[in-house]
């Protein structure tokens, strides 16, 4: 409580009383370009607090509150495409959300085409969220006006920072490690070991020299890589950074991704082979007959096109989640894919002893292609499951997902432990150790996933199956509570009228004049959560203190509780709509009136932040705000308990 007191004296010293608690870390500025006679540029530039960050117009559903621009007048003018960000957004994974999320920091400017035919006007209003480690802004909108009779306006705007966030480098080196193990699980399949022995005998037979066979070899390993790091760059030059990064959320792109998975798990698991067209290859044969560095490069395309029908699946997925990341991704995945598989090659070209060493070839290399077939199906799914939830359709809810995943690896571990026979597959006289503890580890993650149905977090697939609150049984698979009915620990109740089962069984409203008037009736102090759907910084109180046995059973038995969501979208009736006395703004949505009601009256526009009141809705001591230790909030409840009492 003293840390909290000396950062509430510092901030009114530097800010002044009156606006202390109340933060606007983003500011924004408004400008146009005349491009030609009959058209302009707007552009909409955000300048962002140091710590903050603000959501991007591309979230998928269940998130925070993206960025979302509203032109609702339009004088002699007509928008051309929608608003772009000037710069890459930072994404990273969230795990309150359980999903990948977007956001600028520091500054970004949006810019949006227009055509004119005259004098004309356009006006309108921006919503957008901003968050640090522990609070988050409601949703806040910016009302803007353009007149685009007159000259060109320019005003001063941010520079778009040309550096790579720290977020996005770390993305790429988890995008370089995955395809780095996918081209090491490549050189195991029986497209391409095989084909290790035959090289080093073409490098035996041309390399006159030690030296020479070295050279060949280290050229050979690097054409590799170069024409699969092509094949990256072609990738991200077609489709272009911003298209690459607004795949992750598209629904119909996941779609055809998810079938593009399917076919590549079916392949490896022996229903059909993926072939390039022979003529393709005897082309490329002819190049590589002619010897010399170019003949290498030639022979290093052929090895490219004889192992595709392995290689290709793989390429392929490792292509697809790149692309999902956006940016330079799909060329730092084939980078990583291209190195592991050139690498073994390029050593064994240019020191042919080493061949000695390698297992021979086998039905272990088919066993190899199947497992990764089973990876493909079930990483399939996951892209069905993001078309699902930005759909709404609610058909892959986290419990048919999480079930599906159980069959799928149970499958795997059956196959691992030769009780399932694919096409292909060699006659086993025995089980080898290898397959029998792989396939015990594989359904030893089988058990661990079944919790998942009961509600269990099962962080281990984190990221993988949809978020909780997108299921059948929020509170996991049978798992119910009869209508109007509560548990805290081991005592039952009944809820009022208005009230709803809240974050980890405890009741609560979410309408604040009901909760005002339960809180008379029973004679209990009255708890405001102000929240978000979109806030991350509130699902972590909750599922850090909130869930604390203790906290909850105060909550559910000394207060009524009320969470007032600042971020609902459910517009008011026109009569009720009004502009706020203490913003200017107009207040349009169910979360616009709770946020205006948080600012007048507490004088606060952050989330989480949590009041007691007591029956005549004065406050009873200071407010609380981000802080996930369970026995600082206890504390607290505590004080306000004592005194409202007295």
């Amino acid at each position: 409580m003293i840390r909290k007191l000396l950062i509430a004296f510092v901030l009114i010293i530097f800010t002044g009383v009156a606006n202390a608690q109340i933060v606007e870390p983003v500011k924004w500025s408004f400008s146009q370009n005349k491009i030609s006679d009959n058209e302009v540029e707007l552009v909409f530039t955000a300048t962002i607090d140091d710590g903050w960050h603000m959501y991007s117009t591309d979230l998928p559903e269940g998130g925070p509150i993206k960025t979302s621009f509203y032109f609702e007048d339009l004088e002699n003018a007509e928008l051309l495409g929608k608003p772009t960000p000037n710069k890459e957004v930072v994404e990273k994974f969230d795990q309150s959300f359980q999903m990948d999320l977007k956001w600028f920091e520091h500054d970004v400017s949006y810019t949006q085409k227009v055509k004119t035919t005259g004098a004309g006007s356009v006006s309108g209003y921006i919503e957008f969220m901003s968050c640090d480690d522990e609070m988050c802004t409601p949703p806040t909108q910016a009302e803007f006006s353009f007149n685009l009779g007159g000259e060109s306006q320019q005003t001063a705007e941010t520079a778009a920072s040309s550096t790579t966030d720290n977020s996005d480098t770390r993305n790429y080196w988890s995008i370089f490690f995955l395809a780095f193990l996918g081209g090491l699980a490549a050189l195991l399949t029986p497209c391409v070991f095989p084909m290790i022995p035959m090289t080093v005998s073409f490098f035996t037979k041309q390399s006159k020299t030690k030296a020479i066979g070295i050279r060949n070899g280290l050229w050979y390993g690097m054409s590799i890589i170069l024409i699969y790091v092509i094949l990256g760059t072609v990738v991200t030059a077609v489709f272009g950074a911003e298209s690459l990064n607004s795949l992750s959320t598209n629904p119909w792109f996941n779609l055809f991704f998810a079938l593009l998975l399917f076919v590549f798990a079916f392949s490896f698991m022996g229903a059909f082979e993926i072939v390039l067209p022979s003529s393709w290859v005897n082309a490329v044969d002819e190049k590589a007959d002619k010897g010399g560095l170019l003949g290498i490069f030639f022979m290093a395309f052929a090895l490219a096109l004889v192992s595709f029908s392995c290689t290709g699946p793989i390429v392929g997925a490792l292509i697809v989640e790149a692309a999902r990341s956006g940016g330079l991704a799909p060329v730092i995945g084939m980078l990583g894919f291209s190195l592991a598989l050139a690498i073994p090659f390029a050593l064994f070209a240019a020191f042919p002893g080493w061949l000695n060493s390698l297992p021979k070839s086998g039905g272990w290399l088919n066993s190899v292609k199947v497992v990764l077939g089973f990876l493909e199906f079930a990483f399939a799914f996951k892209f069905l499951s993001i078309a699902d939830m930005v759909l709404d359709l609610h058909i892959l809810e986290r419990e048919v997902y999480i079930a599906i995943w159980i069959a799928i690896f149970m499958g795997l571990a059956l196959y691992l432990w030769g009780k399932i026979k694919l096409p292909h597959d060699s006659p086993m006289n025995h089980l080898p150790v290898s397959r029998f503890v792989t396939g015990t580890m594989v359904f030893a993650f089988v058990i661990y996933m079944i919790p998942g149905l009961w509600g269990a977090p099962v962080k281990l697939i984190s990221g993988f199956p949809p978020p909780v609150d997108y299921a059948e049984s929020p509170l996991g698979v049978g798992r119910t509570m009869p209508a109007g009915a509560y548990r805290s620990g081991n005592s039952a109740g009944t809820m009022a009228l208005g009230m709803h089962i809240g974050p980890h069984g405890i009741p609560l409203f979410d309408d604040y004049e009901e909760a005002l008037a339960q809180a008379k009736e029973t004679g209990k102090p009255l708890l405001i959560d102000f929240t978000g759907k979109g806030c991350t910084n509130c699902r972590k109180m909750e599922d850090n203190v909130w869930v604390n046995q203790q906290v909850k059973r105060k909550l559910v038995e000394d207060f009524v509780v009320v969470s007032l969501y600042v971020d609902l979208k459910t517009k008011l009736p026109e009569e009720e709509q009004y502009v706020s006395e203490t913003t200017g703004r107009k207040v349009r949505s169910v979360g616009n009136k709770w946020t205006d009601f948080q600012i007048s009256r507490f004088n606060r526009n952050t989330q989480p932040y949590y009041v007691i009141l007591n029956e005549n809705e004065k406050q009873i001591g200071e407010g609380y705000s981000y802080d996930p230790d369970p026995k600082d909030f206890i504390e607290w409840l505590n004080e306000g308990l004592t005194k409202f009492r007295k």
